[in-house]
């Protein structure tokens, strides 16, 4: 495999605790993997540690309580619990997310109503509130845009229907307007990423970012984490390219071939998602490049891009595990019954490099 000598690590975790002591902050139950699906070509073990963990909540954390909240306590079991996708499922993250809150909803014997919102926002907002027509007690939101909610806000608060949103934030007051809000820490994610760059390069030439969608939190925080970083301990690696990419991998590609056409002595790509990464792949192998000419990190953890670094196209990837379900659900579970959640339950996440990609791809998604 044509790689930079420089070795890639793996880099640390955070401390792992409990799904309940996540959310209630007192038990010590951890929650089960629902992805059978994508689990069932792995040994049970790696299919234990492809579950999501979520990291040591911060002891002075907020909370929020039905009571706060100003809904009513009601019986899982028997609510009707509303899920609004936002994108296309045309990409492993959101098939993945999806299946999750469909195969906890099942193993629950809960009562679930759906929607996709085919990555347009207009129709999320109206699909959330054609949600709340149909009955829905509670509700998930895997945002497509952090800002506009108002309308879904001010219908859901009318019906005193609690929502918890899960992989993107919506700019909203916790515990007012929604619960929890359920994900990862994008600026860490920015950070990790940057590490592994700076590894792969060996913290110096130019570089370029291909961004996510706009107006939403995981762009501008997974921009900030890697800018950051990438200021503070390689100066000598600069960011001369930053365009969009929309989470697309057609659009990864797009850019990355207009990327090797403008900046032709570019030495490393950062993707903010595996599909962009991907997307750059396709570009590097039809500019007819070598595995390791452009150092490539991504962020999402999906096979293909685990499978990159085996291939020796990719340097690394940070995880951004998509199995909400049963966190989702323990959620919702553990507020309705009156007892506190935290407002924000922060997923750990893992990283593959060239040490473990080839041992750990069957946790990947």
């Amino acid at each position: 495999m044509q790689r930079s000598t420089h070795r890639r690590r793996l880099l640390a975790r955070p401390t792992v605790v409990s799904l309940a002591a996540a959310v209630a902050l007192t038990a010590t139950s951890c929650a089960k993997s629902e992805d059978d699906a994508s689990s069932a070509t792995t040994s049970s073990g790696a299919a234990a540690d492809a579950e999501q963990k979520v990291a040591s909540p911060d002891p002075g954390g907020k909370t929020c309580t039905i009571d706060a909240y100003g809904a009513e306590k009601l019986d899982l079991k028997n609510a009707t619990v509303g899920f609004s996708q936002s994108e296309k499922e045309a990409n492993q993250f959101r098939i993945a997310e999806t299946r999750s809150i469909r195969d906890e909803a099942r193993r629950r014997g809960v009562k679930l109503l759906t929607a996709n919102a085919q990555s347009q926002f207009s129709k999320q907002i109206s699909d959330v509130q054609d949600l709340l027509a149909k009955g829905a007690d509670l509700l998930v939101i895997a945002p497509l845009n952090s800002d506009g909610w108002d309308p879904v806000l001010k219908a859901a608060a009318a019906k005193k229907v609690p929502i918890v949103t899960i992989d993107r934030k919506i700019n909203a007051t916790a515990c007012k307007d929604y619960v929890s809000f359920i994900g990862s820490d994008f600026v860490e994610q920015g950070r990790r990423a940057a590490d592994q760059m700076i590894e792969a390069t060996g913290g110096k030439g130019e570089v370029a970012i291909l961004l996510g969608a706009a107006g939403n939190n995981v762009t501008t925080e997974r921009t900030k984490g890697f800018k950051d970083r990438i200021a503070e301990q390689a100066p000598d690696l600069k960011v001369v390219f930053e365009q969009t990419g929309d989470f697309a991998r057609e659009k990864g590609q797009q850019v990355t071939e207009q990327l090797i056409q403008s900046k032709p002595g570019i030495k490393g790509i950062y993707a903010e998602n595996d599909e962009m990464g991907l997307g750059a792949v396709a570009a590097l192998k039809g500019a007819g490049k070598k595995p390791g000419d452009v150092e490539i990190v991504t962020v999402d953890g999906t096979r293909n891009a685990v499978q990159g670094i085996v291939d020796g196209w990719i340097s690394g990837v940070i995880e951004s595990n998509p199995r909400f379900g049963p966190l989702a659900f323990q959620t919702l579970e553990t507020f309705t019954q009156g007892e506190e959640v935290a407002q924000d339950i922060v997923i750990e996440d893992g990283a593959y490099d060239e040490a473990n990609a080839q041992s750990d791809i069957g946790k990947a998604y």
